[in-house]
């Protein structure tokens, strides 16, 4: 599995990339083959402000749906429509094409204390 290190994850298993003061986040890897095949993202938090830990969406796959968490606080500014017509990108693609939402964070130093690749690689036991 691939947990790239320039990125920070958490026990929901979502990743963040931060690039400046915006945080971009989706799901790992590793969720998404816990998922199998995605089927259906709903993200309706644009432009909604959001705590850490809030449910900022939901995703469906032919074995379940899963609530999306937010890995830090602030405001979505953008939500990746590409998923609307594509949310098989997430499975191809979970740290690219696939990402989920854009986040103006209100608090960049929550973002230090999500896990490293190392520790969410041990974490999910790989």
């Amino acid at each position: 599995m691939n947990f790239p290190e320039n990125l920070r994850y958490t026990s929901d298993h979502e990743w963040v990339r931060v690039e400046g003061d915006v945080a971009i986040v989706g799901v790992t890897d590793f969720a998404q083959r816990e998922l199998g095949d995605i089927v259906f993202v709903e993200i309706e938090s644009a432009g909604k402000t959001l705590a850490q830990h809030e449910i900022f969406g939901t995703v469906e796959a032919v074995k379940t749906v899963s609530d999306l968490f937010m890995p830090v606080s602030g405001d979505v500014i953008e939500v990746n429509k590409g998923l609307d017509t594509n949310p098989e990108a997430i499975n191809s693609d979970p740290y690219g094409n696939g990402w989920m939402v854009k986040i103006k964070m209100s608090n960049a130093a929550e973002c230090d204390a999500l896990l490293t690749s190392a520790a969410y690689a041990a974490e999910v036991g790989v």
